[in-house]
């Protein structure tokens, strides 16, 4: 039994000093043959490394007779380049998908909308400041209830309290306004 067998032995009976010692005398010879596949060293030091990982998960199927560990890692490592190969391949021609596409158009600000945004910004100008700052927070900013109270301070009773009566104001002022009459509003959830 020779010292390739001795280590082909240990590797197969899960000894991880056997990794090591097959990682130190055939590394080098992986990283060479990913490097010349690949033509980059980081992607080879990324072989080089699912080489060894990938042989240790599958090291019962090694079978000494149909050749050396370093023939048996070689082969592991140019299966695993070649699949890095396609998978750079692949998001190569995903990102020439994308790029090829269209830019979305920008969104159409008709004049409707345009008056939409002004009456409740007009609106929310007219609340009291507290009420105004919790609306603010909770549709600009997406904020909750507790983040809210966590952000200003007020409790949490408080922040309900504002965001309930500054709806409540909005919503009157919209309809006495005129500005909810009309085929296209929806009331002032819509607008915000």
């Amino acid at each position: 039994m020779g010292p390739g067998d001795e280590l082909a032995e240990q590797l197969r009976d899960g000894d991880e000093r056997a990794l090591r010692t097959a990682y130190e005398q055939y590394g080098g010879a992986v990283l060479l043959l990913a490097q010349r596949v690949l033509g980059n060293r980081a992607d080879a030091e990324d072989v080089t490394q699912a080489t060894f990982v990938a042989a240790w998960m599958g090291r019962e199927t090694f079978d000494p007779e149909r050749g050396s560990v370093l023939g048996w890692l070689l082969g592991i490592a140019r299966r695993k380049a070649v699949d890095r190969i396609r998978s750079a391949a692949r998001e190569e021609r995903v990102s020439d998908t994308v790029r090829s596409q269209p830019l979305p158009a920008p969104p159409v600000d008709t004049p409707e909308r345009v008056v939409d945004r002004l009456v409740v910004a007009d609106e929310l100008n007219r609340l009291p400041s507290e009420q105004r700052r919790t609306l603010e927070l909770a549709f600009f900013d997406d904020l909750t209830h507790p983040q809210i109270a966590a952000v200003t301070g007020l409790p949490l009773g408080t922040v309900k309290s504002h965001i309930r009566r500054g709806m409540a104001n909005l919503r009157r002022r919209w309809e006495v306004d005129g500005a909810a009459s009309g085929p296209r509003s929806a009331g002032p959830s819509r607008a915000l």
